[in-house]
């Protein structure tokens, strides 16, 4: 089944992959080597700490190259012109007595501190295939409060 995710959001899953099936795991070999000379593995705890973390990491790992196989980039708009509605990858500013500015990005990706925004969050589903002028309402952490699309880049 494929799964969503901006050319952005491949980007850091193939970064973070790389990372792990390098510098990680390079760390995480040393770490075994030093536990295993110590000799007495059956109580030596950071040995199977170590391998407990190796584990995790090969855990890890799988699921991203699963992620990567899996992931369908959302394209932009045709033409590389910007669309009149809402969609995953877009930037929405929404009005009203305290504008914000959301990107609407894949869940993997979002990172509300950063103003991104899954598109199945109760927010970004309610935005999605809107246009701007529309007036939407949102479900927030406060109650549901109408939100009105003043501009989509």
């Amino acid at each position: 089944m494929s799964k969503f995710v901006t050319a952005e959001g491949l980007e850091k899953l193939k970064k973070e992959l790389e990372y792990l099936k390098t510098t990680k795991q390079k760390e995480l070999s040393e770490r075994l080597r030093k536990a295993i000379a110590f000799g007495d593995l059956s109580e030596n705890f950071d040995y199977h700490d170590a391998k407990e973390q190796q584990e995790m990491l090969q855990r890890r790992i799988a699921e991203l190259e699963e992620e990567i196989h899996e992931a369908k980039v959302v394209d932009p708009p045709a033409g590389g012109g910007k669309s009149d509605k809402v969609q995953i990858g877009s930037t929405v500013m929404v009005g009203g007595f305290n504008p914000q500015i959301f990107k609407i990005v894949t869940a993997s990706e979002a990172d509300p501190l950063e103003g991104k925004i899954s598109a199945e969050s109760p927010i970004g589903s309610s935005l999605l295939g809107k246009k701007v002028g529309d007036v939407v309402q949102c479900e927030t952490p406060d109650g549901n409060r109408e939100c009105k699309i003043v501009k989509i880049d």
